[in-house]
C-alpha cells in the first residue's frame, strides 16, 4: 500500500474577466462568455461591438481561462476560430504578446473584452463576476 502525502497547497490563481468600461456590465454568465469568445455573440447588451483580446493559445494563462473558465480545451477555441476565418464568417481575436499589452488593448478599446490572471493592480476597466 502506498501512501502520499503533500504538504503545502498547489498554486491556485482564478483568471479574471475584464471588458472596457464602455461594456457597461457588471456579470456574466459561462454561456454568455462561451457564445462571445466562440464568435456567436458579438455586441454587448448596449449594442456596442465586442472586440476580443486573447493571449497565445500556449500562455498558462490562456489555457487556464479556456479550461476553467469556458470549460473549452484551447485547441476547440482555436478550431471555431479558423472555421470563422477561413469561411469569412469572421475574424480571429486580436492576440496580444502578454498580459500588460491585453490589458492596455482592453483599456483603450471601445468594447474589449480579455482576461488576465490577477487583477489586483489593473484599474481602468471592470472585472466581470461570472455567474454559473
Amino acid at each position: 500500500m502506498v501512501l502520499a502525502v503533500f504538504f503545502g497547497s498547489p498554486t491556485i490563481y482564478a483568471v479574471d474577466v475584464i471588458t472596457n468600461i464602455t461594456a457597461d456590465t457588471a456579470s456574466i454568465t459561462t454561456t454568455q462568455l462561451r457564445r462571445i469568445y466562440s464568435m456567436r455573440q458579438i455586441k454587448w447588451a448596449n449594442g456596442v461591438p465586442i472586440t476580443i483580446f486573447v493571449l497565445s493559445s500556449t500562455h498558462p494563462t490562456h489555457q487556464k481561462f479556456c479550461k476553467d473558465t469556458l470549460r473549452l480545451f484551447p485547441y476547440q477555441l482555436d478550431r471555431i476560430w479558423d472555421k470563422l476565418t477561413f469561411s469569412g464568417m469572421g475574424i480571429s481575436p486580436t492576440v496580444v504578446m502578454s498580459e500588460k499589452a491585453l490589458i492596455k488593448a482592453v483599456q483603450s478599446t471601445t468594447g474589449a473584452i480579455g482576461y488576465i490572471e490577477n487583477i489586483n493592480e489593473v484599474s481602468d476597466v471592470n472585472l466581470l463576476k461570472i455567474d454559473e
